[in-house]
């Protein structure tokens, strides 16, 4: 029983990582209808800023943080205006060929600039210090992460559904013409949209870095894996998308504590049955 307790909690903190990055995705691809593969991207931009504010600058976690997703949010604003605003309504291969094309140049300028060394993250004594939690102990971090999983999901839910901004963008979404006739800053409601996912990716990127190492070609390893998150959770579900991240952290999380000569075997298989048995993922709703 504890080892299955133990198993389960770090699937857990191991999912909440990964829903933190790919919630971003999710909302790009599912409302604003952007083929994003460049999300990785920015979560590694965010890793390298995180690791030389706290490592090199001496800069506390928190303040490391924040200055990774402001600092990847500013990065972004101009491709936002230059490059993906000209891609939104465009087909899924045009929107494709871009942000693949924008993955490969962040690939190739970080690895020129920084080299192909892993960055690390420095946390704080308070989050790298075990705590007990009756069955086993457990680091600070990863309930740090879980409990920044919680906060994002209900922040999201409560935006998207109970706001103003929330009904903009659903209706932006739904009829862009019609909205933008009826006094919608269409264009604001998208660049606010791409920034939120974009933070979101930059926090995932800085928080999960225990899981998902930062290095040069983090943007294209892991480009699958969020997807994947994605596709199975149903693009632009909240619900989708944390129910995605649990049930595939835990089969990756379990299949590599019991046999981890098949790597990831368990996760992509489980992959396929899900896709076959939810053709638009779990909370998926139908185009």
């Amino acid at each position: 029983m504890q080892t299955i307790l133990s198993i389960g909690l770090d699937a857990f903190a191991y999912g909440m990582a990964l829903f933190i990055i790919c919630i971003g995705l999710s909302l790009t691809m599912g409302l604003m209808r952007v083929v994003n593969l460049a999300h990785g991207a920015f979560a590694m931009i965010a890793g390298y800023i995180a690791s030389y504010a706290a490592r090199d600058l001496g800069m506390g976690y928190a303040i490391a943080i924040a200055l990774a997703i402001l600092g990847t949010i500013v990065i972004s604003i101009p491709l936002e205006r230059l490059l993906f605003r000209r891609i939104y309504g465009s087909p899924e291969l045009t929107q494709v060929l871009m942000t693949i094309g924008i993955t490969f140049c962040v690939i190739g300028i970080t690895n020129y600039f920084f080299g192909p060394t892993l960055k690390t993250i420095p946390l704080p004594e308070a989050l790298a210090q075990p705590v007990d939690v009756g069955f086993r102990t457990i680091s600070a971090h990863r309930l740090f992460v879980i409990a920044c999983g919680v906060v994002v999901a209900t922040g999201l839910w409560f935006l998207i559904e109970k706001t103003a901004f929330g009904i903009k963008l659903r209706a932006t979404v739904d009829n862009a013409a019609m909205a933008d006739a009826l006094g919608v800053r269409t264009q604001v409601v998208y660049a606010v949209s791409f920034a939120i996912a974009i933070g979101l990716a930059a926090l995932g990127g800085v928080v999960g870095a225990e899981f998902l190492p930062i290095e040069p070609y983090y943007a294209l390893r892991y480009m699958v894996t969020f997807l994947v998150v994605v596709s199975v959770g149903g693009a632009g579900s909240i619900p989708g998308a944390v129910v995605a991240c649990i049930v595939l952290g835990a089969i990756d999380t379990t299949g590599r504590y019991l046999m981890p000569e098949f790597g990831n075997f368990f996760f992509y298989a489980a992959v396929i049955g899900i896709v076959c048995v939810f053709p638009r993922g779990f909370f998926g709703r139908a185009q």
